[in-house]
């Protein structure tokens, strides 16, 4: 850049003179007046105004009578994204992940609360097309509420709401000074107009409205023919999106739930899966299960588990060419039909068309010995207990995962036969086999199943 040019700058002011919004207010002829007031700048092409939510809701009627503030929480939540005592992250229905859904109980009546804009980004295009009609210029409309960021103390202000602004600059497929490839970068340029905006209104200063000058390169224009005022540059285009576009897709979200709120989804949709596809397993990902089934509680300080990993085709076809051989003969012992073998061996195709099995094992080194049966016994179901587990540990960590499994009890009917294909020492006792893989089907939904069915208070 040399002396000539100019610096990249903007100019960012606030408001005043806009009074207390009630419900029907007319909020464009409000922002108007106040921006068209006697010794301010007035507004451009191109300008971008920043718009507290709160004001919007108020001349919608979004002022709502409630008692029970939860109460309001709750008709606006889709679903519970993080509970830490009284206080809520949800997502509400606009699909916005925040405390309290939006529901505002400041800066509203006593007995009241303030709900977020029925539909933020029509409520901004409404604000753009009035200023447009009543002063003649184009300018973006940012509708702004404030929200905590994970890994960040502290709220910021970000955009709910936008009409005529691109609300996102996807730098992807361009280079950086240094001519390295940008793949990622896509900047949030909603919510960093959200932000200049705030540091100017303030949260306390009555001063609900912003305009930034000198970025018009963020707006959108309506026809080709408009320009950003004196700068002469064309917003890029049709195509506005609205602030819907900063929301990411649940399929995107790396961090859709809070720790608590993981850990009991995985726990319950932890689903046996019967059908997988031909997708290979990674290897990796079975070992960070086994690390997370390894925490479960143990007796006497003991590490009861092994888990033998076969992750290859010949492993499992030997084993379970020698596990059916003594499946068959145990069955004609039983006096079983061939007919109505046939049909049991079938029942083991789960793990042979697992694309990946485990066999979990369980090593009662450490158990103490009792001279009577009834204490030995007690001592090896405590060992069978954590080995137990250790399983439901490595289930649920393989979902975490995105990987189906299924647990098949069939080698605890065999483990002379398991142990001596597998190699295994005497003293480990197979305790069934987890077939792992892609679930080849969305699981079926699951009835509830109410605790008080299963519990017992006294």
């Amino acid at each position: 850049m040399t002396g000539a040019e100019p610096l990249p700058a903007y100019r960012v002011w606030a408001l005043p003179g806009i009074p207390e919004v009630r419900p029907g207010d007319d909020l464009v002829k409000l922002i108007a007046d106040a921006a068209t007031a006697p010794g301010l700048p007035g507004l451009a092409h191109g300008d971008v105004l920043v718009v507290t939510s709160k004001i919007v809701s108020k001349a919608e009627g979004r002022v709502v009578e409630a008692a029970d503030r939860e109460a309001a929480i709750d008709a606006e939540t889709v679903r519970v994204v993080a509970r830490r005592g009284p206080a809520r992250i949800v997502e509400s229905r606009h699909g916005f992940v925040m405390a309290a859904a939006g529901v505002d109980a400041s800066n509203t009546p006593a007995g009241t609360v303030l709900l977020l804009p029925e539909d933020p980004d029509a409520s901004a295009r409404r604000i753009r097309e009035g200023l447009r009609e009543l002063l003649g210029v184009t300018v973006g409309v940012v509708v702004t509420d404030t929200f905590g960021r994970p890994w960040r103390v502290g709220q910021t202000d970000v955009a709910i709401g936008a009409a005529g602004v691109r609300v996102l600059e996807d730098l992807r497929g361009g280079t950086d000074m240094y001519g390295n490839p940008l793949g990622v970068t896509v900047t949030a340029v909603g919510d960093e107009l959200a932000g200049a905006g705030e540091l100017v209104k303030g949260k306390a200063d009555g001063l609900p409205v912003a305009v930034v000058r000198g970025l018009p390169q963020h707006v959108l224009w309506d026809s080709p023919g408009e320009t950003g005022g004196e700068s002469g540059e064309s917003g890029g285009g049709t195509g506005d999106t609205g602030a819907r576009a900063l929301v990411r897709a649940a399929a995107d979200d790396m961090f859709r739930l809070g720790a608590s709120e993981a850990v009991r989804e995985a726990v319950t949709l932890r689903r046996t899966v019967r059908e997988f596809t031909g997708e290979p397993v990674d290897g990796a990902a079975v070992r960070r299960a086994v690390a997370a089934a390894v925490t479960a509680p143990a007796p006497h300080h003991t590490t009861p588990w092994r888990f033998v990993l076969l992750e290859s085709a010949a492993s499992r076809t030997r084993l379970l060419d020698a596990m059916r051989e003594a499946w068959i003969a145990d069955l004609r012992a039983d006096g079983k039909s061939e007919e109505s073998i046939a049909k049991r061996i079938r029942r083991g195709d789960v793990l042979r068309n697992a694309p990946y099995l485990v066999v979990p094992c369980l090593v009662t080194e450490g158990a103490h010995d009792y001279p009577d049966a009834r204490r030995s016994a007690a001592e090896r179901e405590m060992f069978v207990v954590a080995a137990g587990a250790g399983v439901q540990n490595l289930l649920v960590a393989l979902a975490g995962e995105g990987l189906g499994s299924a647990w098949v009890s069939s080698t605890m009917f065999c483990r002379d036969v398991v142990r001596e294909v597998l190699d295994l020492p005497g003293d480990w006792d197979p305790m069934g086999a987890v077939a792992v893989g892609r679930a080849a089907a969305p699981p079926k939904a699951r009835p509830p199943r109410p605790a008080g069915d299963f519990a017992v208070v006294r």
